[in-house]
């Protein structure tokens, strides 16, 4: 999570105090940033890894008289002069640069190949064995003259490039071993060093890489201050699944010595990646660990789970989307600044700006100024905010007076040079700008700042008589506190009072927001869901704020969710968060509340009981689904002991269609519906058994079917038709040795002749439908036409007739000739 320790003051297991100025990563703002300037701590750093990706030993020593910076293939290393100008001799006919250094104080030889002012020609020099011209094992000496206290430094030392004639010819003697083993133990346990050096600058990115190294290489580093760190490095950059990997691989082996704290964070690294039900019982054993009693610390954490399961259980408040807006960088701490939004990135727009923030490797961050499309809420045309602003350092978290004549924001403790306090951190301040004739003015910071500790993330009172912000300072109760000071007509401010323990925890609040119904901000102290949830609660100017809670999903997630702005008017705002699925580290999301009152109860709904057509006993367990105008299964319900059933909140006046099953021995039925506006319609389904389905009339067993009818002039099948042949099916599979013969009939309208035709071609296209499905054509004696000759009515054209009672002639019978 990019910028989280820079500008939100610390979401690190560490306190604003802990901060640093190093690079920033944007959602976290470090309020205290330790920048080291020097090319040549990143350049170590990059020759380490490299060295180690490549698995090639390397030593740097320091302090050498008349030795010149650089990096030296060693092809070996001799105890005395012997046979070492034969060496140069044959290296240098080989094509070679050869040479050596000799190190007075040890009485040693390194006797080598080439020599290079950078180490990435022999890092490849090395890969490709001199183009396949050296085989023998190398290894690469740095001469680091810059670093006059390392513990590796040598004094009186010399280097030749050429011996002429100054050796003897002698035996060499034996190849030093630390070359092949103590060489690569030393590389151990310089990354476990060199990764405690950026941790505690606080550029855990790269912290994190060389404590992987390290513990990746060796099981004899894993103990527990270095698995210890490389969590809290990969916690503090929000990378939960791999905090949660060395976390649980302490707690295996150290658990009876974790402290509260390392269990905090355990427990909030299983949220990070889900798994809220062992996060749970860790969360039981931080609270035992912190509470002097173990029987208030249970009724306490059972308390945190009951919240904690109300709040996955919450119903949907908002629409949330990810802008366009966002890079694979972080973008975090939206504002509203009149029909605008500002916010912070890490987007690096200059082609020449190859700065980074070592926290997480990514650029400063930089105040932008984007178009608001009201309609989609997408900001659009980022520019960078004013000059007078923006440095080459952070800026983030901006909050403007009502009248958006006066801002305040973030940035680092900044003069002519970063400013440090006596641990060497840089922390961070608010500053303040005035806008004049449209032009904004150089910042000046706020009188409550410190070179001690940290202030930021500013936000304003809707009437601009108040500023809330975030600060580690004393008489913080956790680790970063969220604090008021009034401000004053004459532009000065009141002593700042914290908020107290109805706000703050003993973690991390931070990225307040107010206006005039309620007061945001974001903590991972509050009960949550992972990482920093987003909180709000009202405040009465008579009782103070009232209980705080917590959004809920979708704003917060198990990752960090933060700096969050609402207006009242819309309810609609931004917020920022580094989820899965996002484009970057941070993005900001829009969202839209869904306003209860803008939203009418849903009545629509279908209901109904099924029972037993003959009986009509009721029919518990039946299997009732709801289909669409396509025949997709929307929703599916069992019946009550009573037969009953309901689908609730459908759309309104929409048809649906209701598919009943009672088991193997029942017909399936199939009726349509539709839903009436804010009505709860009532369907009757009478389920008929199979067997039922066999009729006698005039002492002719039939099946009883509803008719199947066919449009008029039409002999094929219509789809409430095949529902009823599917049905004949049925009974004619649990009947094997049903023979049937169809009869099919037309009205009498047409001539006579026409309608004996047509009647012919229905029944054929009833056969037909039939033996589609299965059944054998031996079992279906005949399919007879009879045309007009069987009238259900006196529809014979001697009197004037509906189309109903013309339809009802139209139809198909099905006669049993044998069981």
């Amino acid at each position: 999570m990019l910028l989280f320790v820079a500008f939100t003051l610390v979401i690190n297991g560490q306190g604003l105090s802990d901060l640093s100025v190093q690079e920033e990563s944007p959602s976290t703002i470090d309020y205290n940033f330790t920048e080291d300037t020097s090319q040549s701590a990143q350049d170590e750093d990059s020759f380490l890894r490299a060295a180690d990706t490549n698995d090639i030993p390397q030593r740097t020593f320091s302090n050498l008289k008349d030795a010149t910076d650089g990096y030296y293939v060693i092809s070996m290393v001799l105890s005395s002069d012997k046979n070492l100008k034969r060496a140069i001799k044959k290296h240098k006919r080989k094509g070679f640069e050869p040479g050596y250094i000799f190190i007075q104080d040890k009485g040693l030889y390194y006797c080598y190949l080439k020599s290079y002012a950078a180490w990435q020609p022999a890092i490849e020099d090395i890969n490709s064995k001199f183009d396949n011209t050296y085989k023998d094992n190398v290894w690469i000496l740095k001469i680091d003259n810059s670093e006059p206290n390392r513990a590796l430094a040598v004094n009186n030392s010399s280097i030749k490039p050429v011996l002429e004639n100054a050796m003897s010819t002698e035996t060499t003697e034996n190849i030093i071993l630390e070359k092949e083993v103590s060489e690569k133990s030393a590389n151990k346990d310089k990354l476990v060093k060199r990764a405690d050096e950026y941790f505690n600058k606080m550029w855990y990115a790269e912290a994190a890489k060389l404590y992987e190294m390290a513990l990746n290489k060796s099981q004899d580093n894993y103990g527990y201050q270095v698995l210890q760190k490389a969590g809290d490095a990969h916690y503090f950059n929000t990378n939960m699944e791999q905090a949660y990997k060395w976390y649980n691989i302490l707690y295996e082996n150290y658990s009876d010595e974790m402290s509260a704290d390392n269990i905090f964070k355990y427990a909030h690294s299983l949220k990070g990646t889900g798994n809220y039900a062992r996060s749970k019982k860790l969360m039981r054993l931080y609270n035992k660990r912190l509470k002097a009693s173990s029987e208030l610390a249970s009724a306490f954490n059972q308390q945190r789970e009951i919240e904690l399961d109300n709040i996955l259980n919450t119903e949907k408040k908002f629409d949330i989307k990810n802008l366009k807006i966002n890079s694979e960088n972080s973008e975090f701490s939206p504002m509203f600044f009149g029909e605008d939004v500002v916010f912070a990135s890490a987007i690096d727009s200059s082609v020449f700006n190859t700065r980074r923030y070592k926290w997480n490797n990514q650029p400063y961050l930089d105040l932008y100024v984007s178009k608001l499309n009201e309609e989609s809420q997408e900001l659009k045309n980022a520019v960078k905010f004013s000059k007078k602003v923006n440095t080459k350092y952070h800026e983030a978290s901006v909050a403007f007076s009502p009248d958006n004549e006066t801002m305040y924001f973030t940035r680092n403790n900044y003069g002519k040079k970063l400013k440090r306090d006596k641990k060497g951190i840089n922390h961070l301040k608010i500053y303040r700008s005035k806008k004049v004739d449209g032009e904004w003015l150089e910042a000046t910071e706020v009188s409550f700042n410190s070179d001690a500790y940290s202030t930021g993330h500013p936000a304003i009172s809707s009437d601009g008589k108040k500023m809330y912000f975030v600060s580690d300072m004393p008489g913080s109760l956790g680790e970063t506190d969220i604090f008021v000071v009034d401000i004053n007509e004459d532009g000065s401010f009141s002593k700042p009072r914290n908020l107290g323990p109805e706000i703050n925890t003993e973690q991390k609040e931070m990225f307040p927001f107010i206006n005039n119904k309620k007061f945001y901000f974001s903590s991972d102290g509050h009960i949550g869901l992972g990482g920093l949830d987003v909180f709000e609660a009202s405040f009465d100017a008579e009782k103070g704020f009232t209980e705080v809670q917590n959004l809920g999903k979708p704003i917060n997630s198990n990752k960090d969710d933060f700096s969050y702005i609402e207006d009242e008017e819309t309810q609609k705002g931004y917020f920022a968060s580094n989820r899965d699925g996002g484009k970057g580290d941070d993005d900001i999301y829009s969202f839209k509340r869904l306003i209860l009152e803008e939203i009418p109860e849903n009545k629509n709904a279908i209901a109904g009981v099924v029972t037993e057509l003959i009986t009509g006993d009721l029919m518990p367990k039946a299997m009732v689904e709801l289909l669409d105008e396509n025949n997709i299964k929307l929703k599916e319900v069992e019946t009550a002991e009573d037969g009953s059933f309901i689908f609730e909140d459908l759309d309104s006046n929409t048809r649906y269609t209701l598919r009943t099953t009672g088991g193997d021995t029942y017909f399936e039925d199939e009726r349509e519906t539709a839903t009436e506006d804010n009505t709860t319609v009532n369907v009757e389904v009478k389920l008929r058994k199979l067997q039922e389905i066999i009729t006698v009339e005039n002492g002719i067993r039939k099946l009883k079917t509803e008719m199947i009818h066919f449009n008029f002039d039409k002999s094929y099948i219509r789809p409430d038709a095949a529902n009823e042949l599917d049905k004949l099916v049925e009974v004619m599979n649990e009947y094997p040795d049903m023979v049937i013969k169809v009869e099919s009939h037309t009205d009498s309208r047409g001539s006579a002749v026409y309608n004996k035709y047509l009647s012919g071609k229905r029944a054929e296209s009833t056969r037909d439908y039939i033996i589609s499905k299965g059944i054998a054509p031996e079992r279906i004696q005949s399919a007879t036409g009879y045309g007009e000759e069987r009238l259900l009515n006196g529809c014979d054209g001697s009197v004037a007739c509906t189309e109903q009672n013309h339809y009802l002639n139209r139809r198909s019978e099905f006669i049993i000739v044998e069981m």
